[in-house]
């Protein structure tokens, strides 16, 4: 039956989630994609091109796979092997969200191939059980700042900011990180004042995202539940939060978990100025450098 399904096109932003204060809560996406056109065939097959194509290319403990093998036989429905092309912009393990970019594409071949018919909402809260939080899946699938919660695995979600022209930047160092090691970091428990100086700033970035108000990010990213905990695994972070505020910068924080570190930037800003000023507090030369804006939602034809 599946073999007489039409292709599947997919396009799904990267993210940063876990963005300043919002922990497990809010999500951003950025135009850095995984394209997949997918078809019907006799036998896996993958041609990948772009950033780790190697690693895209293989069978062998494939996460969009895996997904896309496990939703099926959980619904009892055969398993069509896929020919997919796919071409990535984003990096893996540096907390730009590829994870969660691979299981909403495995979530969707499965969706469409298997034929199961399912909503675009439960293909995001199938990924989001997948992942055990929905924030970055959130933001991949519906673009923008999107604000979630899960509540007995139900997806509850608010997005805004898909229009504002803010540059970002990410600053990726040499090795990854991965975010079952950075989870390992956190305390079991956190005092008053930080619980409620998250609150405060996770309610200020909320309000700068929707009312285009760049001049509360200085304050709004500030965080105390999971920044200061990974910052020794995170060394780039400690050295360019100092930059928020300055040359354009409107605010600083850890990309995701980690180890990559995202800048929000005016877009009138002189960008090389300020890439040459991320070198300098590094001091490395393994830094590479992104520069990208706010992303709309995964395509799906």
């Amino acid at each position: 039956m599946s073999s007489t399904v039409s292709p599947l096109h997919l396009r799904l932003p990267a993210t940063s989630a876990n963005l300043g204060p919002g922990f497990d809560a809010l999500g951003l996406a950025m135009a850095l994609y995984l394209t997949i056109d997918a078809t019907a065939a006799a036998s896996f097959r993958i041609d990948a091109t772009g950033r780790d194509a190697e690693l895209c290319r293989s069978l062998e403990n494939n996460l969009i796979l895996t997904t896309y093998s496990e939703v099926l036989q959980a619904t009892g429905r055969e398993v069509t092997p896929l020919h997919l092309i796919l071409s990535n912009e984003i990096p893996l393990g540096m907390g730009c969200g590829s994870s969660a970019a691979a299981l909403l594409a495995g979530v969707a071949l499965a969706n469409h191939f298997g034929q199961l018919n399912w909503s675009s909402h439960q293909v995001l809260e199938e990924a989001a059980r997948r992942e055990g939080h929905p924030d970055n899946v959130a933001a991949c699938w519906l673009g923008g700042m999107t604000a979630s919660s899960s509540v007995d695995g139900a997806v509850i979600t608010a997005t805004c900011g898909q229009n504002l022209t803010w540059t970002l930047m990410l600053a990726l160092p040499p090795a990854s990180l991965s975010t079952s090691k950075a989870r390992a970091m956190l305390p079991p428990t956190y005092s008053r004042a930080d619980a409620v100086t998250n609150i405060q700033n996770t309610a200020l970035l909320v309000s700068a995202f929707a009312l285009d108000r760049p001049d509360l990010l200085h304050t709004a990213m500030g965080d105390r539940i999971h920044q200061p905990y990974r910052a020794e695994a995170c060394p780039l972070l400690p050295r360019l939060i100092g930059l928020a505020g300055v040359m354009g910068i409107y605010g600083v924080a850890l990309s995701g978990a980690g180890p990559s570190v995202l800048l929000i930037i005016d877009s009138e800003a002189d960008e090389d100025v300020i890439a040459d000023a991320v070198r300098s507090a590094v001091g490395h030369s393994g830094l590479e450098i992104l520069r990208t804006t706010i992303a709309s939602g995964a395509i799906t034809r």
